[in-house]
């Protein structure tokens, strides 16, 4: 596996004293990821899963992403992940790396926190993506899927920190079921890497209080949603839920039953496509600054 090309890791620290890990690469206009809980700024250049990603989205833009608290190279000794203290992180994340304004793709978990943000500081998000994400953790879920969520929680305390994937295995199956072996077990070892298995729990409850139902109606930013038809982890019905309640929003449904989209799969290069379009206008904005202005990263 090749290894990564330069990024700047830098740390800053959130309103309660927690230091956060964040990563720039790439260039173009700022890119905001606040991403998925399993993540290593590290690690996921090495991964089959995630390389592709970084790669790809820093050939058109400066790419800001982070680690969340307890996990990967952010301070792990946490015990508040409550939607409060995750807003502040983001924005001593935004805060730290001088940004004016930016784009923002939400991965997952990260799509409440990323609508409260934009809804809270509408002057910096120039336009907002959603991707297998939803608005409130539990707020349209089946009993089915509340059922399928505290079972979840069973396996975390049971089997995560196991030397043998097993328990983990059923995590990876249902973010990335058409993965060949190789991209199962490198997502059977993020886990690990990523967070241990009291974090993965304490967080993963508190990430259920997260709701911002309240705040789609009044989202003033373009925003697109993406998501896999057949994700396993997050049902599609949350992307309309989000597009339908988020004036001017356009939906993406993507062929897939992949959570995370492989490299490999036709929806890839969909997603690519208009996620990089969507982005076209702060591209624009950027090659049309005047010669010799520094941008917000000072690059």
């Amino acid at each position: 596996m090749a290894t990564s090309p330069v990024q700047d890791v830098r740390f800053c620290t959130s309103a309660d004293g927690t230091r956060i890990a964040y990563a720039v690469h790439g260039s173009g206009p700022p890119l905001v990821i606040d991403a998925c809980w399993l993540s290593h700024l590290q690690y996921d250049w090495q991964s089959p899963v995630w390389r592709h990603y970084l790669v790809e989205l820093g050939r058109f833009a400066t790419v800001i992403r982070f680690d969340e608290r307890g996990h990967g190279l952010s301070d792990r000794d946490v015990t508040d992940f409550s939607p409060a203290v995750r807003l502040a992180d983001l924005e001593a994340v935004v805060d730290h790396a001088g940004l004016d304004r930016f784009a923002l793709l939400a991965m997952a978990q990260g799509g409440p926190i990323s609508i409260e943000y934009a809804a809270s500081h509408p002057e910096r998000v120039t336009r907002l993506m959603l991707y297998g994400s939803y608005a409130s953790a539990l707020g349209n879920a089946t009993e089915e899927e509340r059922e399928l969520d505290a079972a979840f929680e069973a396996l975390i305390r049971v089997g995560w920190e196991r030397p043998t994937p097993e328990f983990r295995r059923v995590f990876t199956y249902q973010m990335i079921p058409g993965a060949t072996e190789e991209q199962m077990r490198w997502l059977d070892e993020l886990q690990r890497q990523a967070v241990t298995a009291d974090t993965a729990v304490v967080s993963r409850q508190q990430r259920q209080l997260a709701d911002a139902e309240p705040l789609l109606a009044g989202l003033d930013v373009p925003t697109l949603v993406l998501h896999s038809i057949g994700d396993r982890m997050n049902p599609f019905h949350e992307a309309r839920h989000l597009a339908a309640s988020i004036d001017g929003a356009r939906l993406v449904a993507l062929e897939s039953d992949n959570h995370i989209l492989l490299e490999d799969e036709p929806a890839w290069p969909v997603w690519l496509r208009e996620v990089e379009q969507f982005v076209l206008d702060d591209r624009v904005a950027v090659a049309a600054r005047r010669p010799g202005r520094r941008d917000a990263l000072g690059s």
